[in-house]
């Protein structure tokens, strides 16, 4: 399937279409998941875990996904819609079908950074916190690959906001 957001879009309605079972399913979120900078120096057999333990869920328009401050135990992959990242004192980010959100609250536990709204219907794949904490403790190779995406996105915050 194509790269980007369109390729991940058509992999939800490919999903959706056809009714698919949990298996194929599953196999259809490991190519969203190898999709992801977050998860591109990951193994198949690592991005299949990560796709068993992952689920859909849906949110309307206009509606709060995670609020800032509230408790950070799920990571999402938009999968299809868009949605706004609102942080006092910054511009919103619109984030769409291929983005991910929820990273820095899966790893830590801590509270949500900022607030996020689904700007229309949205599709997202979502990763709980308790099994992917497990699969980090029992996959060492998973957390590196994982840490080297967070610092990378780390700098370039940096150099955007002192720029």
């Amino acid at each position: 399937m194509s790269k980007g957001p369109a390729g991940i879009a058509a992999l939800a309605a490919a999903s959706r279409l056809q009714h698919a079972t949990p298996e194929a399913t599953g196999a259809l979120w490991v190519n969203v998941l190898k999709e992801l900078p977050l998860f591109a120096g990951m193994s198949k057999r690592h991005l299949r875990r990560l796709a068993g333990i992952a689920q859909e869920v849906r949110f309307p328009p206009q509606s709060a996904i995670v609020r800032e401050g509230s408790s950070g135990q799920t990571f999402y992959v938009i999968l299809d819609g868009a949605v706004s990242v609102i942080r006092p004192g910054w511009q919103p980010i619109r984030l769409q079908a291929g983005d991910f959100f929820g990273e820095m609250s899966l790893l830590d536990g801590k509270e949500r950074s900022a607030t996020i709204e689904a700007d229309t219907e949205v599709l997202l794949l979502a990763i709980a916190r308790p099994d992917f904490m497990k699969m980090l403790e029992s996959e060492p190779p998973m957390a590196v690959a994982i840490l080297k995406e967070l610092a990378t996105r780390l700098r370039s915050l940096n150099e955007t906001h002192t720029s």
